[in-house]
């Protein structure tokens, strides 16, 4: 089925997507350990990273029995694909977040429920 649009609508090219454009930045946020596809969120960019991991993903991954485990000490992350150290005192944009990156946590030893990455 064609799809006619009723008006042509002119957004600003942000190829970069840089948060402090945005009133609320897409994050996407996983563990790398988990088969399961990253949760979305729409955060603003003076969101305390300490929030997201302290408020945002229990909310999240808090069901799952390997959370209680995990020690933000030792975890690592990845930034849309690559290593990143994020400063648990700053805000998402103060971290460099970008609209719509993806952010993985990397949890040593825990490998889902029986090893099964899940």
């Amino acid at each position: 089925m064609a799809v006619q649009a009723l008006r042509i609508t002119n957004f600003p090219a942000d190829s970069q997507g840089q948060i402090p454009r945005w009133p609320v930045a897409l994050c996407r946020l996983g563990r790398s350990s988990d088969v399961l596809l990253p949760f979305a969120y729409c955060l603003p960019p003076c969101t305390p990273f300490a929030e997201v991991c302290g408020k945002i993903l229990p909310h999240s991954f808090g069901y799952h029995p390997d959370w209680a485990k995990v020690g933000f000490t030792t975890a690592t992350w990845l930034k849309s694909g690559q290593p990143w150290q994020p400063d648990p005192g700053k805000t998402l944009a103060e971290n460099g977040l970008r609209h719509k990156d993806i952010l993985r946590l990397q949890t040593p030893g825990l490998k889902g429920i029986d090893g099964s990455c899940s």
